[in-house]
């Protein structure tokens, strides 16, 4: 019975997420039937670029789903994602063969997210306040292996990696991005792995008197959210066949904000990779119906203001939403 109700559930978020999606289209198509507004917002080329910007924050965000599901948080992941895109045009640029330069580089994110679990797991440390510190750290190696200088690749083949097209207008990266999505989904729902996670992040004490080893469960979410940022970095890298240090400065909160609006809690225990992927999905469409309608142009910063109102709004109403149903408990 508990399973059913838990299935309702997700089939009712679902319902709300993909509702809230179809009112900003039906807004977008109603803005277009005015000259003075029209824009290409339904055309085949916005849709493919709307995939493209959206690709590598929600590679970002599927290790993001599972920490916070846990009931963590990583806030590194873009201090990860900015020094791996260096790191790996580095390697490139020295010599290393491309696949060597991929596979060290995921390899320095897995030691990254190992540091992060083993402080903020085993020695019981504030995760927000330590992978934050760590996001740091990261941005300031890569200034200092760039000399806070943009690194550039003369290697095309790796620019290949992610801008290859298949299926017609559709790069590569849009791919690897829905296997990324594909395998946290599978590993969330259908392992006993995933499973795990959601007991760690539902109840703590209840998982581990139930023989989960919940402090390797909770370790392992950590290397997969660094591991899945050093692959957004690679990615990104390749994409733009360059590399900053900076990169990342403002992708964690977005990122974080974003997983929350499709219905993760940063409580623990609920959220899913699907549920995050609309959530990206539904804020990178506003920001690109407020490109379309030229909002920026007309008054500076205003979208980004709106945007910033929105999320607080649906956090706020999401939280109102949880109080009063524990009051109706």
């Amino acid at each position: 019975m508990r399973d059913v109700t838990r299935s309702l559930k997700s089939v009712l978020a679902l319902q709300k997420a993909f509702l809230a999606i179809l009112l900003v289209l039906i807004a977008m198509a109603v803005f277009n039937l005015f000259p003075a507004t029209n824009s290409q917002f339904f055309s085949q080329p916005n849709f493919i670029d709307l995939l493209k910007s959206s690709s590598i924050v929600l590679i970002l965000a599927m290790g993001e789903t599972v920490v916070l599901i846990a009931a963590g948080v990583d806030l590194s992941i873009g201090g990860m994602m900015a020094l791996a895109g260096v790191v790996v045009l580095q390697m490139i640029n020295g010599g290393v063969p491309i696949p060597a330069a991929i596979l060290l580089t995921l390899l320095l994110g897995l030691v990254v997210g190992a540091i992060n679990a083993f402080i903020s797991v085993y020695q019981k440390a504030e995760p927000f306040i330590i992978t934050l510190g760590m996001g740091i750290a990261l941005t300031g190696i890569g200034q200092h292996l760039t000399n806070a200088h943009p690194v550039t690749s003369s290697v095309q083949d790796f620019a290949n990696i992610a801008n290859f097209e298949i299926l017609g207008p559709v790069p590569i990266l849009v791919v690897f991005m829905l296997v990324v999505v594909g395998a946290i989904y599978w590993m969330l729902r259908t392992t006993s792995f995933g499973r795990n996670v959601y007991a760690v992040g539902g109840d703590y004490d209840v998982a581990k008197y139930s023989g989960i080893n919940v402090l390797r469960t909770k370790a392992a979410t950590y290397l997969i959210c660094a591991f899945t940022a050093s692959l957004a970095g690679i990615m990104l890298a390749s994409q733009l066949n360059s590399a900053s240090s900076i990169a990342g400065d403002n992708t964690p909160l977005y990122v974080v904000c974003a997983v929350v609006v499709g219905g993760t809690s940063v409580a623990g225990g609920v959220g899913g990779a699907i549920k995050s992927a609309i959530g990206l999905i539904l804020l990178g469409l506003l920001t690109n119906a407020f490109q379309m309608l030229r909002i920026d142009s007309l008054v500076s910063y205003l979208p980004q203001g709106l945007l910033g109102v929105i999320i607080v709004s649906i956090l706020w109403l999401d939280s109102y939403g949880r109080k009063r149903r524990r009051e109706a408990v």
